[in-house]
């Protein structure tokens, strides 16, 4: 065991876990934190991890050797080859005064190992005046019924064949938006449905890929989704109407919650804000 659970655990200000990611507060254990330890020494997927869906094998991996873990914060620091390269140092502890410790290792890192990134990960508790960054959002399915939305959501291939071959430029528009990379997926075959509405015979908006797995500790999750309408097509209430059907079909599929990562003060954030979310807290990258 590397991780004093009872230094750490103090720390945690947000459930965020390096390589991983927001994780449900039930599952912040010390087990998952040894896990990651354990992923850095083979670079597989581990069961849980929500990149395992596209394949391939782990890029980001812990770089256990020179993290620092003392009573008062720990420095978790990781490597991904990933374009030119980048090194995060997750800073986890109460004081300011850590970024700057974590700042100074990211630099010393990327450095060694040769890439161009060097960043700094805090992760600060939901009580934060004056957040920026991302904001870690939980639904929860069990709180009570996610009804089907008013609108004309339905998963892409219930559609006809004119609206379905209008999906392809769409995506090629809404690169930007993660869809280029999601239609990629959809024709290899390697990932759930995607919902989606049109006006006419054109797609003007979709949400997907509609997946539920289970987490860390064994609790099904609905997996995280690429969202995006066409800019002609927005203010209209169809962002609103097709996370409404993403989360009709998540309960309806037995998922129990599921977290959203939203820019502070982005257009998705105000949709969850608005729509009754939990705040779990919140992750601020800094470029160094």
């Amino acid at each position: 065991m590397f991780f004093r659970w009872d230094w750490l655990r103090p720390q945690l200000t947000a459930p965020i876990v390096p390589t991983l990611g927001p994780v449900h507060p039930d599952a912040l254990t010390l087990d998952i934190f040894e896990d990651i330890l354990r992923a850095a020494d083979t670079g597989d997927f581990l069961p849980y991890d929500k990149d395992r869906r596209w394949g391939g094998q782990k890029d980001e991996r812990v770089l256990r050797e020179v993290m620092v873990h003392q009573p008062e914060h720990t420095l978790v620091p990781t490597l991904t080859r990933r374009g030119r390269g980048t090194v995060k140092v997750f800073a986890f502890g109460l004081r300011d005064s850590v970024v700057k410790e974590a700042a100074e290792l990211a630099t010393k890192l990327a450095a060694r190992h040769d890439v161009a990134g060097a960043r700094v990960v805090r992760p600060l508790g939901p009580e934060t005046a004056h957040p920026h960054g991302t904001r870690i959002q939980l639904k929860d399915f069990t709180n009570g019924p996610c009804p089907a939305p008013d609108g004309p959501v339905r998963p892409i291939t219930d559609w006809s064949t004119a609206v379905q071959n209008t999906f392809a430029p769409f995506a090629e528009t809404m690169a930007a938006d993660g869809l280029a990379f999601l239609h990629t997926q959809m024709q290899a075959g390697r990932c759930g449905p995607v919902l989606a509405t049109a006006i006419g015979d054109r797609i003007v908006g979709a949400i997907g890929p509609m997946e539920v797995r289970a987490d860390a500790i064994g609790r099904p999750q609905l997996m995280p989704q690429y969202l995006a309408v066409l800019p002609e097509a927005r203010g209209k209430g169809i962002g609103r109407i097709l996370w409404r059907a993403a989360m009709h079909w998540g309960q309806s599929h037995g998922a129990a919650y599921q977290l959203l990562q939203t820019e502070v003060g982005g257009t998705s954030d105000r949709l969850c804000r608005s729509e009754g979310l939990a705040s779990l807290g919140f992750s601020r990258m800094t470029h160094v």
